[in-house]
């Protein structure tokens, strides 16, 4: 019986949580790192799915075209930056920031841009795709170098 109501309470905790209500001294996610936690939640997600697409569904593809490096460079890229965004949010809610906007939209544009475009090549995609690649890491650049600004302003 006390597991059952234990098991109940549990239930309970995990659906208020995913509500985004506030469980057992857990603050809710707020506003200013909720946009950094969703973007590490859609990318890494993608980045998992992507890179074992790669790495499996599409090995002899990407090997008969020889763009096996360009997928698991675009693959790398993008896990790299998903798991940044964890980190970005983990950052707002300990420094209290609703400065992170920026970052969070230049690495998810960087992420479209760099590893959406090194996947478009990889596939045989246009040729326009190529010059779109060096745009993405130009975003991926900026979101650093806000990332760099925000920490010499709270020095």
């Amino acid at each position: 019986m006390r597991a059952r109501a234990a098991s109940a309470e549990t239930d309970s905790a995990l659906v208020s949580a995913a509500e985004g209500e506030n469980v057992a001294g857990m603050s809710s996610v707020s506003s200013q790192d909720r946009g950094p936690l969703l973007a590490a939640g859609v990318l890494g997600l993608l980045a998992v799915g992507l890179g074992a697409m790669g790495a499996h569904g599409l090995k002899a593809t990407l090997m008969e075209r020889g763009m096996t490096q360009a997928w698991e460079t675009a693959a790398r890229y993008h896990a790299i930056h998903a798991v940044a965004l964890l980190g970005l949010a983990a950052w707002a809610r300990a420094d209290g920031s609703s400065k992170v906007g920026a970052i969070t939209w230049s690495w998810v544009a960087g992420t479209v841009l760099f590893s959406g475009s090194l996947y478009g090549l990889a596939l045989g995609g246009p040729r326009w795709l190529g010059p779109v690649t060096p745009l993405g890491g130009l975003a991926f650049m900026l979101g650093w170098l806000l990332v760099a600004v925000q920490a010499w302003r709270r020095r």
